[in-house]
């Protein structure tokens, strides 16, 4: 979601060097990333706030001399480092009190700018500047010798050429389509020679069993078996995605590939996968979205109605 906005600021700036302070997970995807020159790891945790921790990092941050700061997250603690940093220009979002701590503030506009791909590409542009309306579209590169790479190294048949399934979704259950519905396309495909392998992280491993159980043999899981690399790589390969709105799914669209995007409880108008050969699947329910979770009517209707049969119309499609 963050690319667009690296991407903005190397049209303004060809020159520019950007370095990215993120966790250590998302090192990865970033290293995927031809506008990131240096990936710096942020060890704090999600909700962490250990002032002592940011005061020693925003220290070792000013040893770079760095001219700008871009702080994606409207967290207070967030825009903490930049500042123990002195870094002279600090970018962001007005929010939770931050006006000490960053002196460049935007204020949000959310009709104006309702996917968050958006809102962060916003701050490469100057404080009330109207909207850049052509947004870059992400890209993550993945050669064929890292493909190669990643099959062999998993045991997988280096010509095959797979359906993905991204079964997982980080947020919740609500944003889950129901393993047995997978499992049913999974067979639905198997019939046309189609290969499904389930890709997923550790997270997903009980998940991506229980649709290879259920899919008879159908599916291969491969959840939580490959690094984040290489779920990219086997990603990159694919004639195919089929994903939950997750992370996964993002990768698929920056990989440029032939993605069915399926929304529940979440919004394609907020985090839609940002890809020309991506379309969304959703039955648009009344009651969704509703960012939940769980669902909070207990029926899930918003995903299991969502039949096989449906996601299968827009595959032969």
């Amino acid at each position: 979601m963050a690319q667009p906005l690296l991407m903005r600021l190397h049209e303004k700036f060809p020159d520019l060097a950007i370095d990215v302070m993120a966790p250590a997970w998302s090192a990865p995807l970033l290293g995927r990333m031809s506008e990131v020159r240096r990936i710096i790891d942020n060890p704090l945790g999600h909700g962490e706030f250990n002032l002592a921790a940011r005061w020693r990092l925003g220290r070792a941050l000013r040893a770079e001399a760095y001219d700008t700061a871009i702080v994606l997250p409207n967290s207070w603690k967030s825009a903490l480092p930049p500042f123990f940093a002195g870094i002279p220009r600090r970018i962001g979002y007005t929010g939770e009190a931050r006006q000490g701590l960053l002196n460049c503030r935007h204020s949000l506009d959310a009709n104006e700018l309702p996917q968050l791909a958006e809102r962060y590409a916003q701050l490469a542009e100057l404080p009330g500047a109207p909207p850049h309306r052509v947004l870059p579209l992400p890209h993550l590169s993945s050669s064929a010798e890292q493909q190669r790479a990643a099959r062999n190294s998993l045991g997988l048949p280096v010509d095959a050429l797979p359906t993905v399934f991204c079964p997982g979704a980080e947020y919740g259950p609500a944003k889950r389509w129901p393993s047995r519905h997978f499992a049913v396309l999974a067979q639905r495909l198997a019939k046309n020679g189609q290969p499904v392998w389930l890709v997923g992280s550790h997270k997903d491993r009980t998940l991506g069993a229980e649709i290879a159980q259920l899919a008879q043999g159908a599916a291969l899981n491969l959840c939580g078996r490959t690094s984040l690399e290489q779920a990219i790589d086997l990603i990159a390969g694919a004639t195919l995605v089929v994903s939950n709105d997750s992370g996964l799914m993002h990768v698929a669209a920056a990989l440029n590939r032939p993605l069915l995007a399926l929304y529940g409880s979440s919004s394609p108008t907020f985090t839609p996968p940002l890809s020309l050969h991506a379309k969304i699947v959703s039955l648009n329910a009344d009651c969704s979205p509703c960012f939940k979770r769980v669902c909070p009517l207990g029926h899930f209707k918003c995903l299991e109605n969502l039949t096989p049969e449906t996601v299968l119309t827009k595959i032969d499609a």
